[in-house]
């Protein structure tokens, strides 16, 4: 039998074995800037701690779960959820005038705050039980601290857009 890592290149491994260092050089770096905003956060944090220091660009990265049901464009079409572009401070239920809301979604009322968006992403079915939204959560308050701050930066007035 050959052994194709053997035949490689000395080129060739010294290039993989460069780009695996890369790798871990950046999930090192990603995870000292987590473990700083963690300290910086203290050992109870409340959401406005974790939104001091939330980071839009790693909630984004988060965000890519979120992707396999919902888009986040300015005008783009609506998946297995609505598109969630601008839907921060709009009412719950009527981000997308062409998504089909859940009765249970649509019976809460009131405005997508970061306070309803933190619940909301902890938990879906305990917030609205009948939800179609088929996710169970974002555990860590960080994270999702990371995705409202993501999820503020996506609409019409926003500075900055990813």
């Amino acid at each position: 039998m050959i052994d194709r890592h053997r035949m490689a290149s000395p080129r060739a491994r010294a290039g993989r074995s460069l780009l695996l260092s890369c790798l871990l050089l950046l999930s090192a770096c990603a995870d000292d800037d987590g473990a700083a905003r963690r300290r910086a956060l203290g050992d109870r944090p409340g959401l406005d701690a974790a939104l001091r220091v939330a980071d839009p660009h790693r909630g984004g990265r988060l965000f890519g779960q979120c992707a396999a049901c919902h888009t986040i464009g300015p005008g783009a079409g609506d998946r297995n959820g609505p598109n969630l572009f601008g839907v921060m401070n709009k009412p719950i239920a009527s981000n997308s005038p062409r998504y089909g809301y859940t009765a249970a979604l649509s019976a809460l009322g009131g405005t997508w705050t970061p306070e309803a968006m933190d619940r909301w992403l902890a938990d879906p079915a305990k917030v609205a039980p009948g939800t179609r939204m088929h996710f169970s959560g974002l555990a860590d308050p960080l994270d999702r601290a990371d995705v409202i701050a993501y999820l503020q930066s996506q609409s019409a007035g926003s500075a900055s857009r990813q």
